[in-house]
């Protein structure tokens, strides 16, 4: 399907590098473009395989009914002028996963994350449950490795782990996963799909093609998911921290199919929504054989992912926490409630007209509110109506060092912005590292 093709990149970054190296080997005529500027290195790259790379904001033009495929950027709306051209002349539009999903051996075992919140951390943990198994297995998708520049190192009878977004999801459709979790449906990313049934829509896509001989992980509590899958194929086993079901909390331990895995106090991370995850986790690697100890191993060293609720440092009696993943107000909900003590709060991102009013009930040890960025205006007045003293910032940098200068010792200073990044970072991983860096700097 992809070999022996002429084919546009639309958008390169890291996914459309990884691509046009892999269908390079394969005889393809490639033109890529960015309206951003690329590594130098990576292009010279390109061009030394063949590859035609141009900056432009303008592409439709270069675009015409001799191209076969176009491989768009999982970041592009899928409204963009040259998408629209490109249906318009009958060319079909995948993304990078589902092409590097065609030059995969037959029998790779492949475990997919989706959801709202938590995809990362539980993405992470099965990897790292499957590694302590000893087993061949690769961690991708959209934790930061594109399965594109896994391909070759993929070989027959190995394990796939990966995250996927439901920006992904949109421009599948070969794909198909063994095991799938969906961790939970929130309304978020409605600027992206335009409203909710789509949105959850093209989440189901991560159970494409399932028959009863494929797995689905799927949340009992959250009614939006359980709702959803009602009418999937798959075999659905469910999770809840709230209520009894196939992986559960009872007599605060971790029960599956009725047998103790782990007590809570044997896990290093804490909180209903990271004993969700561990139990998705469990399950999926469960299909593997994993056993109780190798599960008590891992959970016994395991911290958490960079960038959700990580804790970065303490400085003069001031805890410091990196939430940057924390996209949307859900995530944000979710790092507000692992806190018990006085907390000043960074709030801020990009604009995409979400309301901020869920943040409401979950304020009650928010001392002061620091805001940046695009929403700073309109998350200054959330937070007068909540009674919050709240200061408002340009940048990042800013809201860091005021949120140190005016706190005291026993505080906590937690950047979980409820917003996106774009407004002034590539993503949120700048995001957080640039707080780090900050904190690090502190005295």
């Amino acid at each position: 399907m992809f070999k022996n093709k002429k084919i546009f990149v639309l958008g390169m970054a890291r996914s459309g590098y990884e691509v046009c190296r892999l269908l390079s080997k394969y005889n393809n005529t490639i033109l890529v473009t960015d309206k951003k500027e690329q590594d130098q290195n990576h292009i010279m790259e390109l061009n030394n395989l063949g590859i035609n790379f141009i900056n432009t904001d303008d592409p439709l033009e270069l675009l015409d009914k001799s191209f076969d495929i176009v491989v768009k950027n999982p970041g592009i709306r899928y409204d963009h002028p040259l998408i629209l051209k490109a249906k318009e002349l009958g060319i079909k539009v995948v993304n990078e996963v589902e092409v590097a999903y065609h030059f995969l051996p037959e029998d790779v075992y492949i475990i997919t994350v989706t959801g709202s919140n938590g995809k990362t951390t539980t993405t992470t943990l099965i990897y790292e449950f499957i590694k302590a198994m000893k087993k061949d297995v690769h961690l991708g998708g959209n934790i930061g490795y594109p399965l594109s520049s896994l391909v070759k190192e993929v070989k027959s009878g190995d394990v796939l782990v990966l995250e996927i977004s439901a920006q992904q999801l949109h421009d599948m459709y070969d794909f198909k996963s063994n095991v799938s979790v969906l961790t939970n449906l929130t309304e978020v990313h409605l600027d992206f799909f335009g409203d909710y049934d789509n949105y959850i829509k093209h989440k189901l896509k991560i159970f494409n093609h399932h028959t009863n001989s494929d797995i689905a992980i799927i949340n009992k509590t959250n009614k939006d998911s359980y709702d959803a899958c009602k009418k999937i194929k798959s075999k659905k086993i469910y999770f809840s921290s709230l209520e009894e079901c196939d992986a559960c909390i009872k007599d605060n331990s971790i029960y599956y199919n009725q047998e103790k895995i782990i007590d809570l106090s044997d896990i290093r991370v804490k909180g209903n929504h990271n004993y969700e995850n561990i139990m998705c986790a469990i399950i999926a690697t469960k299909t593997l054989g994993i056993s109780n100890d190798t599960i008590k191993e891992v959970l016994s060293k395991f911290t958490g992912v960079e960038h959700r609720i990580e804790f970065v440092k303490k400085v003069n009696g001031r805890e410091f926490y990196n939430d940057s993943k924390a996209t949307n107000v859900k995530s944000t909900i979710t790092a507000l409630s692992s806190f018990k003590s006085p907390v000043i709060l960074l709030l801020g991102g990009l604009d995409r007209g979400h309301s901020f009013e869920d943040l409401r009930p979950y304020l009650s040890y928010v001392s002061h509110i620091v805001c940046y960025g695009e929403t700073k205006e309109r998350i200054k007045e959330f937070a007068l109506s909540c009674n919050i003293d709240c200061t408002v910032v340009e940048n990042l940098e800013e809201a860091c060092r005021l949120a140190y200068n005016i706190s005291n010792e026993g505080d906590t200073i937690l950047l979980s912005p409820a917003c996106a990044s774009w407004d002034q970072f590539e993503g949120y991983e700048k995001r957080g590292k640039l707080f780090k860096e900050v904190v690090e700097n502190l005295d």
